[in-house]
């Protein structure tokens, strides 16, 4: 009885916690609402980069290949970071998605690897998605080179990727997860790796990852480049850099949080039916061409799915319980326009780089100021317009 009694108080608080942060989202929600456009706009059309791509010290070959991707001018980002890493420099790169900071780390590797067949790269980030996205990155800008890489996620053949570690990569770019088991089964020798970036820091840190790159950088060589980036420094991510950069150069991009070309909205429901009749209502609208809804539950976001596949809507759902294959194939058709209508848990918030998504809605509440932040920052992207609704039930 008395450990009932105990649990309930325990459950009771954490309700408690997200009620609390829920308004708090709401009340942020409000005050952006009632900001003019201009006083949060983040000043990107006004940047003018010191360089051009043809600027910087890396082959024609690799200069070809960011040509070809169609890449015209370096961001705030690639402009600071590119040149200090080709100078063997440590990086702090305060940055979130949306900002082309994977290009500033893998554009001033890929010519280190080139230039010195020998450098190998790890690139730490913390979800399966993002490992996918730097890899198809990677594949982009290394096209007609020798370079080579592999992934290293869960949900995936772990022998296929043993196989691949045993050809001796330049990269390997992994989730905490998996390079912490290929490491202590001893396929994965982090002493090899000259080169490693730790990316989305703050976020492996919120997924309780922080072990796990305590014995990364405890086991990679000392001599090293270490290249980190999160979009924020909270004390323990602080801790973390302490021991893994030298010397670095701080280069901070941050985007205004609350994003000029994102247009804010609260929905008002009474109830879960209320609730779900009006969403089915907006999914029937011509201007919700492509939309990613997130919810807080992986039972909640199938749930949601599977009642929308029931009224006619083309849908796929991506969370913790669908296995890696699974994940993917939904990511792909919603970016093929296979669907136009993607349910997912948080996972997803820093994980997909889709830049036509047209509306994101929030059906369950955020559970913090930063995660509202994350979530839409899936839309608005490449300069489009975009818009963020929230439902908020009474």
């Amino acid at each position: 009885m008395y450990k009932r009694h105990y649990h309930s108080r325990n459950n009771r608080g954490a309700n408690n916690k997200r009620i609390n942060n829920a308004s708090q989202v709401v009340s942020a929600i409000r005050a952006i609402k009632s900001l003019p456009k201009e006083s949060i706009s983040d000043d990107s059309d006004k940047f003018i980069p010191l360089n051009e791509f043809k600027d910087f010290a890396i082959s024609d070959r690799l200069k070809l290949n960011i040509q070809n991707k169609r890449y015209e001018l370096p961001t705030p980002i690639q402009d600071k970071a590119i040149p200090s890493i080709l100078d063997g420099r440590d990086i702090i790169g305060i940055a979130n998605t949306g900002t082309g900071k994977t290009a500033a780390f893998l554009i001033p590797l890929i010519e280190k690897v080139s230039r010195d067949p020998s450098q190998k790269v790890i690139i730490i980030l913390p979800t399966r998605e993002l490992a996918d996205q730097t890899s198809d990155e990677l594949y982009g800008f290394t096209y007609g080179t020798p370079v080579s890489w592999t992934v290293c996620v869960g949900g995936k053949n772990m022998v296929k990727q043993i196989n691949d570690l045993e050809k001796g990569p330049n990269f390997v770019i992994g989730t905490p997860g998996r390079l912490l088991d290929l490491s202590k089964k001893g396929f994965l020798n982090l002493r090899e790796f000259g080169n490693v970036v730790l990316d989305e820091a703050d976020r492996m840190v919120d997924m309780g990852f922080i072990r796990d790159i305590r014995y990364f950088i405890a086991n990679l060589p000392k001599d090293r480049q270490s290249l980190f980036f999160s979009a924020t420094i909270p004390p323990k991510v602080g801790e973390i850099l302490k021991n893994f950069v030298s010397d670095p150069v701080t280069i901070s991009v941050k985007k205004s949080d609350a994003i000029s070309n994102i247009d804010h909205e609260l929905i008002n429901v009474n109830n879960k039916a209320a609730k779900f009749k009006k969403l089915s209502d907006l999914l029937r609208r011509d201007e919700l061409e492509k939309v990613l809804i997130f919810g807080r539950t992986k039972w909640g976001v199938q749930k949601l799915s599977n009642e929308l596949y029931k009224k006619g809507f083309n849908t796929g759902a991506i969370h913790g319980n669908k296995n890696q294959s699974q994940r993917q194939r939904v990511l792909d058709d919603f970016k093929a326009g296979r669907i136009r209508i993607m349910i997912a848990t948080d996972v997803l918030s820093r994980g997909i780089d889709v830049d036509d998504i047209s509306h994101v809605i929030n059906y369950d509440l955020p559970g913090s100021y930063e995660d509202y932040i994350h979530r839409i920052g899936r839309t608005g992207r490449a300069k489009k317009n975009g818009v963020a609704l929230t439902f908020v039930e009474n």
